[in-house]
């Protein structure tokens, strides 16, 4: 079995210690830390920690989706046959959840844009409602003839629903965060 004759105890740098008539460098005092301190947390910690990035980034996906469907319903369908592509629903919708998406992933490097965020996330709840009713009343006047477009406006009117379902979510937890900070 292997043993050492080595001083254990602390010594600063003033002591000179010897072993066996050799004469070993001084020793430094350090400090090391047994438990960690807490950082410091940043304006919008506890809305960070709920990650409004990732259904900021829900939203960009969705709005592209939506400008996706509105350009092919341009170029597929007659102006006037609906009122999905007369009021350029999609394409209207869309824009307005990417630039919240935006906003609500800037929140993480800008947190003053708090309250920005929650404007637009409202705008495009309300902007979503209106473009729900125009896409149910298309839906309303389905006929044979337009079976693929019916399936589409479905399918967008699916995707609003999950844009609002988003808006809902973030603008609860912006007015919840809002609360909390002001006095």
């Amino acid at each position: 079995m292997a043993c050492a004759d080595v001083d254990m105890d602390i010594h600063g740098d003033d002591e000179e210690l010897s072993r066996a008539g050799c004469r070993e460098p001084p020793r430094i005092r350090h400090y090391q830390a047994t438990e960690f301190m807490p950082g410091t947390e940043g304006p919008l910690h506890d809305l960070l920690q709920k990650q409004p990035a990732v259904l900021g980034s829900l939203q960009v996906v969705s709005g592209l989706l939506s400008v996706g469907v509105g350009i092919i319903f341009a170029v597929t369908q007659e102006m006037v046959e609906s009122l999905f592509t007369m009021f350029r629903v999609s394409q209207l919708t869309g824009a307005l959840f990417i630039i919240a998406g935006v906003v609500s992933n800037l929140l993480f490097k800008y947190p003053e844009l708090l309250a920005v965020s929650l404007m637009v996330n409202c705008g495009c709840i309300i902007v979503a409602v209106v473009a729900a009713c125009l896409i149910s009343v298309d839906l309303a006047h389905w006929t044979p003839d337009n079976d693929q477009h019916w399936k589409m406006e479905l399918l967008t009117l699916c995707v609003l629903g999950l844009e609002v379902l988003l808006s809902v979510t973030l603008c609860f937890w912006f007015t919840k965060e809002k609360r909390a900070k002001s006095p």
